[in-house]
Order: structure tokens, then sequence, then C-alpha cells
């Protein structure tokens, strides 16, 4: 299910990317020559040309008809086997499909994107990223107008929160509410993060044991979090009373039932669920004495765990026992909120980019795996919308970094033509794009190496 809703989103993601960029081709009658969703190395699934009034298909064709030659105005649709990405080729420009410039004629065409002006070429370039950033706004209008707005606001979390190891490391303990960061009140949990994270706060303000208690975190705090691949930096702290069993739980066939509250392993008081996960892991294939309340009355049994340390039982929902605040919005108001959402996700993703850009970020990097692991295992609506949202606004802005290869890097070029008025060579623009591609290449290679290296280690 996962791997649909990556396949989903990603392929929506990139029709609506080269589309941006067709709009703008057409709309300069600058001749598209090809538009495919997937890549098609070899061999194309369908192959799609209009031309003397109706449509003419061909599948699982290594190469173009040589009908389809005779009618080069018209654009060839075509989807292709290898599932990471599409492209939208335009004739008169060296990119990914001409790296080389073979393709390119002796004399600028009227039809090529060459030979558009500056300002043409700027916004048939920039069109990918305009599109995914405002179909972005618009995903984020319509799940504020459809689902609303649902937070939980700090205080109203009953037995506080609990910590990575990072965090407790430097002052933080179970069971704190961060009342503010550098004087600054925080309202959710997501403040606290993006303070800390992003904003580099380090005075912190806490409530622990009903009295206030102040500590500092040190220079790069967020660097060593990210680095010791902690994917949470902090978790509703609520009691593990048990929701449900999986197949074959131990715990059940132990004794234990829906509604218990577990307490104890050996004796040593657990007060959470994460607390009780914790302990648990230190027995694995051993004999545990678990303690549990059974209708206001203390009991335990004895279990033998596996070499996986669990006991097949999963908590109940703590969101049945705190209140969340929701807002509903109505069509108009939604379409402000989302533009703001969105606005609000941009700017944190751009400040996120000083922890990639460093060696600790770097080891934390991953591909199609890692993302792919933030869809949920079941299908949802409002996770997968969410999700494509999201990656609309990192697709968006990792095109628009001036790197040769990616839009960024085309705009860079097409900029210094309309500042200084001199237009880059053919050859010039042959080599960066190479060079483009290689540092393309590279990062896909590592990040998804990364990815299979967590997968081997059962990191991912």
């Amino acid at each position: 299910m996962k791997l649909l809703a990556l396949m989903l989103s990603l392929s929506f993601l990139v029709l609506i990317h080269e589309g941006g960029h067709f709009f703008f081709a057409r709309l300069f009658k600058t001749r598209v020559e090809k538009f495919y969703l997937f890549f098609n190395p070899w061999f194309s699934i369908v192959r799609a040309k209009r031309y003397n009034g109706k449509w003419h298909f061909s599948f699982f064709s290594p190469k173009s008809p040589e009908e389809f030659a005779k009618y080069p105005d018209n654009t060839e649709w075509g989807i292709g086997w290898l599932p990471f990405g599409g492209y939208c080729s335009i004739a008169g420009m060296i990119d990914e499909n001409n790296t080389d410039g073979s393709k390119l004629s002796a004399v600028e065409q009227p039809w090529e994107y060459r030979s558009k002006k500056a300002w043409q070429r700027l916004l048939i370039i920039s069109g990918g990223v305009l599109v995914n950033f405002i179909g972005a706004l618009c995903i984020y209008s319509a799940i504020i107008f459809t689902w609303g707005t649902e937070t939980l606001p700090l205080k109203n979390v009953p037995y506080g929160y609990d910590y990575n190891q990072t965090a407790q490391k430097y002052g933080f303990k179970n069971g704190d509410y961060v009342l503010s960061i550098d004087g600054k009140d925080m309202y959710e949990l997501k403040d606290v993060i993006n303070t800390l994270l992003l904003d580099g706060g380090k005075q912190i303000k806490v409530l622990r044991n009903n009295d206030t208690t102040t500590f500092a975190l040190p220079d790069g705090f967020a660097k060593e979090m990210v680095g010791a691949g902690e994917k949470q930096f902090a978790m509703p702290r609520f009691p593990f009373v048990i929701g449900d069993f999986a197949n074959n739980s131990l715990g059940e066939q132990a004794g234990l039932r829906v509604g218990d509250s577990l307490v104890a392993i050996n004796g040593q008081q657990t007060t959470s669920f994460s607390e009780f996960k914790a302990k648990l892991s230190r027995y694995v294939n051993a004999d545990v004495v678990i303690s549990y309340y059974r209708n206001n009355i203390l009991d335990s049994l004895k279990i033998h765990l596996g070499k996986d340390g669990l006991i097949g039982a999963a908590p109940k929902n703590f969101l049945a026992d705190v209140k969340t605040e929701h807002h509903s919005y109505g069509f108009f108001a939604s379409i402000p909120k989302g533009i703001s959402y969105g606005v609000e996700t941009l700017v944190s993703y751009v400040k996120q980019f000083k922890i990639v850009f460093s060696k600790e970020g770097a080891s934390q990097l991953g591909g199609f795996g890692t993302i792919g692991s933030l869809f949920p295992e079941s299908w949802d609506w409002f996770r997968f919308w969410s999700m494509t949202a999201f990656l609309s606004i990192i697709l968006a802005f990792m095109n628009i970094l001036p790197i040769p290869a990616l839009d960024g890097g085309h705009i860079v070029f097409t900029l210094w033509e309309m500042i200084t008025g001199r237009k880059p060579s053919d050859k010039f623009l042959e080599r960066a794009q190479m060079v483009g591609m290689i540092l393309l290449f590279a990062l896909l290679i590592y990040a998804n190496g990364n990815d299979i290296f967590r997968w081997l280690t059962g990191k991912l």
C-alpha cells in the first residue's frame, strides 16, 4: 500500500510539473516533441500522437513509428516503463534529453525554445516549479476545506511528553511540558520542534512535577539529534492500556486482556507506553513478569519473550483521552488558510537545509525508500493528499536550486542573459548540463544507498 501511494503521488506530481513546462511552451508557440510519464529507455509501454484528426497508438515499441515523424509539430504522448519521474522534451533546448546538443538544428528555428525571448524562456523553464508550488497550495486548501484542522495543545496532554535520548541527555525529562523557548510561549509540539531544530532555540522553560525549571541547550543540539537518527523529538506520554492484540500475541496467550493497564516489568515501574516498550526490549529471549491493573485490581503474570522482545499488544488510542482543537473552514476561508500553511511549510523546509548541508544531516539523507515510509500502511486520503502536497513543495524547491540539469540552473543562465545581455553558448550549456547530471546521479545513488543500508540494518 505504501508503494502504491508513493507511485500515485509521484506520478501526479510529475504530470503537473511537466504540464507546467508544456503549458508555457505551447503558450509561446514552442514545439513540444514528447511528453512522458515515467522514463522509457529502450522501449515505451505506449506511444500516442494525434494527427489527421484522430489518435494513433504504438504499444511496447523501442522507438517512435516513422509515421509519427511526419507530424513534428504534434506532441508525442507516452508512458515509459521505468517509474521514476517523467519528462517534457521541448524543441531547441539542451536538457536531460539532449545533453550534447545533437538534436539542435544548425540554424535557430522559430518554434524552438532557444529562439524565444529571454522572458518567455524564463516562464517556460520555471513553469514546472510554479505549478508544483501552486498545486501544493491548492491541495492544502482542499484538505483544510474537507477535513479542517486538528491541533493538540501542549497543555491538553495529561501526562506530559516522552523525549528521545539526545533531548534527555541535555536536560529534558519524561513528563515535561515545554512552556517557552527563548521567552517565546509554545502552543503545540510542532512549535517546539520548529523553534528548537530550525530556529536554534536554546533557553528552555518547562513544567516539571508542578514546578517550573529552566535549562539551556548547547550549540549543535539539532545536528546531534539528527545525526543520531532519532525520528521523533518527543511524543505524548500516555499509560499503556491495551487496545488490541496482534495475531499469535504472547501477551494474549499468557492471559492479558483488552483494557488491562500495564504498569511494571519485573517489579520496575513503567508509567508510560514508551517507557514500557523501552524496558521490555532489554529482555529478549527471557522471562518477564508483567504487572497490570484490571478492574482496579493489581495482578501479574509471566511471559517468555521471543527474539523481537515484544508481547504483541497495541496501546489504546491516547487521543480518546485528550482534548484536541478542531477548526472547520468554509470554501473561501480555506483558501487563505491553505496558502498560509503552504508558505509556512516551504519556509520550514528551506530552514532545514542548514542541517541537511552538514555531516550529520547528510548521513540521514534518504531516497525513495525513506519517502515511501512516510505514507501510511493502510489507505488514508487525508495522509495521501497531505504527503502529496508536502512532496510538491519539496519538488518545487529542489528544482529551483541553481544546479545545472535542474530547472534552477536554466533559470540562473536565463537571468544572467537578461541582466548582462549575453547568452551562454550552446557548448557551455552542454557541459553545464553534463556536470549537473553527474551531480544529480551521485546524489541519487548516495541517498538511495543510505536507504539500502538502513533496510539491511533494520533501521528503515
